[in-house]
């Protein structure tokens, strides 16, 4: 069995792969969004940047549909979320592995719980190995890799049951600069071969603007967009495109925002 990466040219797509309307979030008598809306076109890589505490992970929670919100309308490429394939990335990627699991029965696993065939279920996960090139012994268990080949092992997971958008929280904030290098290069290439639009909470800007197409800039609580950024680098990103002036102007344009958004 192959992956499916090209678009069906007799199925139009959705306009865009995450629409919110009237999104409303408080904890208490803390507001944390009030009436925020978002449209988000398909085929992207999307991050979300901000100043910490202004929810940001609460947002790709909600539109993700692991934490429920006050009122306001949520769509998955015009589907409400329950009608939704969504895989998801999380940032502790160590307590989102299940230890007496092999590597390979964590990435089969989603396919188990919804009662796919066992000889599918490993022809989908050999599919997806072979189709990425991973070269790890998935019969070893998670503790026996680095954090690095465990954050893959997490991300192979959130593709095997083919998902229709890739949620990822902060997936290099337990990582070191190395590690994060081989996981960055590695989401690029698959966001290139699947198509698969990717949400992404970044906490460092040159990460935020480097992989995105698009970066959503935050404010302070009550949470507002304040600005949707486009960065149009060619792909693959390399660490040439660290140096190149589109990026630099980008980054700086963010950054201005942001200092801005800091001294209100």
């Amino acid at each position: 069995m192959m992956l499916d990466t090209q678009p069906n040219p007799a199925i139009a797509p959705p306009e865009h792969f995450v629409s919110v309307k009237g999104l409303c979030k408080s904890f208490g008598n803390a507001v944390l969004y009030d009436n925020f809306n978002l449209d988000l076109a398909s085929n992207q890589l999307v991050s979300v940047f901000g100043p910490n505490g202004c929810g940001k992970s609460t947002l790709i929670n909600m539109i993700s549909g692991l934490t429920p919100f006050d009122s306001g309308e949520i769509l998955i490429h015009d589907k409400p979320i329950r009608r939704a394939r969504i895989g998801y990335v999380f940032q502790n990627y160590r307590e989102a592995m299940l230890p007496w699991l092999s590597a390979f029965d964590n990435i089969a696993y989603p396919l188990r719980v919804k009662g796919v065939p066992e000889a599918e279920c490993r022809d989908r996960v050999e599919t997806l190995i072979q189709t990425f090139n991973i070269q790890l012994d998935l019969k070893r268990y998670p503790y026996s890799f680095s954090g690095g080949q465990q954050q893959l092992i997490s991300i192979m997971r959130a593709l095997v049951a083919d998902p229709e958008v890739l949620f990822l929280d902060e997936p290099f904030s337990a990582l070191d600069f190395e590690t994060t290098l081989f996981v960055r290069d590695k989401l690029q290439e698959i966001f290139e071969t699947t198509k698969i639009p990717m949400f992404m909470v970044v906490h460092n800007l040159e990460e935020a603007v480097f992989l995105a197409d698009t970066v959503l800039l935050l404010s302070k609580r009550p949470t507002r967009l304040v600005e949707m950024v486009s960065f149009t680098a060619p792909r693959p990103r390399t660490l040439d495109t660290l140096s190149s002036p589109e990026f630099i102007e980008t980054s700086r344009h963010c950054l201005d925002i942001f200092r801005q958004e800091m001294r209100k």
